[in-house]
């Protein structure tokens, strides 16, 4: 039977190879027998007395026996000498051939050599947001266009879940890989691959369910429907927006600065998310007006990513507003709480030894916990004091005791927490066209902590509070896009970094879509300069 080796080559350059090989053996061996077959066959003369008396007859009969004897002599060397030279070089020739075309036996070519893993982390880097921006422009579309669609709706929102669930499981084995899990390199090279499987994955659902959403929705058939919804939450956010501006004035009058700095400059990007949804709206009727009905749906697809963002930024604000006022009413019950839990502690390192807690540095952390709460009534009773900061400053000093894991101490833990997570995820949400995946990352392991059973919000908050740092830092980096042109509304620069628009022409580019990373681009076109 032909071995997969054999199989594996191309059989005409194998035995043409052979062949010429094969030639040249034996025309060497041929001209070396040709060479030495005379000295080989005739057999040496017996010597006799010489019979004449010319001493030069002999003297030349002598060389020529010498020479024959030594051509036999030297006969079998060059032979085998030719013959190894010969056979050697066949062999290098096999050699070379098989390195070239080498086979594994199914007959796959041998794969080339794996990339680095700097060069895999950037890929899975990149991987991730990607799939976060196709995830989150999908969400903001799928908005506008849940309540026309009804029931019709729901495959697309079954893809959406279904790419959410693929992206957090991705997130979940970065953070992880970050924290140094695993450790072992060829187990952190198959961590890199899942994790862009994963995001892959992600893509690839809503991508197909891309099409479908396009038909349904059918922006560039009739969109004029689509453009009185926007124009409708439109006027509601300008609303909304102004309340933002007057109650985040009133929050400042109320409180330190401190309480109010998670959405400080949000109400101002609302307002500039709104004046850009307003020259898009007005762009969308004019083009409809003229019967262009796809450029009226590109202009339209930009409006709502604008109005989804300001809905976004405004409704930070008024969450702050609420955080705080239920904060303020859950620092005298937390005080209480945290004060019992002392009390408690303390009775129990009093204790007879065996009996209670190692002692340890128990008592200094005891006499720490005491002059936290101290501090902290100390401020309520001083004038203005942030609430919320009040509250994360109780639950720590009793949670180096391990203490307040229930009760109200564990709902101001979950109150701090969730505050600062909404606070950065409506910052990465609203600037997502500079933000990187370590941000996102960090992010989306603290939205997982809070929703886990039970929850973490200590480990959460700090997560978020770092991702709130590493987006800023991101975006600070992030400078100018590169997309605009000199000269361009700073309106479209801010569409750019919040990831409404794609960049790469002069208006900013088209607007992001429902998608994955083949079809969340659709809108991409040349466009006229006037648009």
């Amino acid at each position: 039977m032909t071995s997969s080796l054999v199989r594996g080559r191309p059989r005409g350059v194998t035995s043409h190879i052979s062949v010429r090989v094969a030639h040249a053996l034996l025309g060497s061996a041929a001209g070396l027998v040709w060479l030495v077959l005379p000295g080989m066959t005739t057999p040496a003369e017996v010597p006799v007395a010489p019979t004449s008396d010319v001493p030069v007859a002999s003297a030349a009969a002598a060389g020529g026996a010498q020479d024959d004897t030594s051509t036999a002599d030297l006969a079998v060397p060059l032979l085998a000498v030719s013959a190894a030279a010969v056979l050697g070089g066949y062999g290098w020739l096999r050699r070379t051939r098989r390195a070239r075309t080498r086979t594994t036996p199914g007959g796959a070519p041998v794969p080339p050599p794996a990339p680095p893993v700097a060069e895999l982390d950037a890929q899975v880097r990149a991987a991730l947001v990607e799939a976060d921006d196709c995830v989150r422009t999908s969400g903001e579309e799928l908005e506008f266009a849940g309540e026309p669609l009804g029931p019709a709706a729901e495959p697309f929102a079954a893809a959406l879940r279904a790419a959410r669930s693929e992206l957090a499981a991705a997130f979940r084995m970065r953070q992880r890989y970050d924290d140094g899990v695993p450790e072992e390199a060829t187990a952190r090279r198959h961590a890199l691959a899942g994790m862009t499987g994963r995001c892959q994955e992600a893509g690839r659902r809503l991508d197909a369910a891309a099409a479908g959403f396009v038909r349904a929705r059918a922006l560039e058939r009739d969109p004029g429907e689509a453009v009185k919804g926007a124009e409708a939450r439109f006027r509601g956010l300008t609303a909304r927006t102004a309340a933002a501006v007057a109650a985040l004035a009133d929050l400042a009058r109320r409180y330190p600065p401190s309480a109010t700095t998670p959405v400080t400059g949000f109400p101002e990007q609302a307002q500039d998310r709104l004046v850009f949804a307003t020259a898009r709206l007005n762009l969308a009727r004019q083009a409809a007006d003229l019967g262009d009905l796809p450029r009226a749906a590109r202009q339209l697809r930009a409006a709502e990513g604008a109005v989804a963002q300001a809905d976004v930024l405004v409704t930070a604000v008024e969450r702050l507003g609420a955080d705080l006022t239920a904060a303020a009413g859950l620092v005298p019950a937390a005080l209480t709480g945290a004060e019992a839990e002392l009390a408690a502690l303390r009775n129990a390192a009093d204790a007879p030894p065996g009996t209670g807690p190692a002692a340890g540095d128990t008592g200094a952390r005891l006499r720490q916990a005491d002059r936290v709460l101290a501090a902290v009534r100390e401020d309520m009773t001083g004038g203005p004091y942030d609430p919320l900061d009040a509250l994360r400053r109780i639950v720590r000093a009793v949670a180096v005791l391990g203490a307040g894991r229930a009760g109200v101490l564990s709902a101001a833990a979950l109150l701090c927490a969730r505050g600062v997570t909404r606070a950065a995820a409506a910052f990465v949400a609203t600037h997502r066209g500079a933000v990187g995946a370590e941000a996102r990352t960090r992010l989306a392991e603290a939205e997982r902590l809070l929703a886990a059973r039970p929850a973490e919000p200590l480990a959460a908050e700090a997560l978020a509070r770092r991702a709130r740092e590493l987006a800023a830092q991101d975006v600070r980096q992030y400078g100018r896009p590169r997309a605009i042109a000199a000269g361009e509304a700073s309106w479209a620069e801010g569409a750019v970094l919040a990831g409404i628009l794609l960049g790469g022409e002069p208006d900013g580019g088209p607007p992001a879509a429902f998608g994955g990373p083949r079809t969340r681009t659709r809108w991409a076109r040349p466009v006229r300069r006037d648009e």
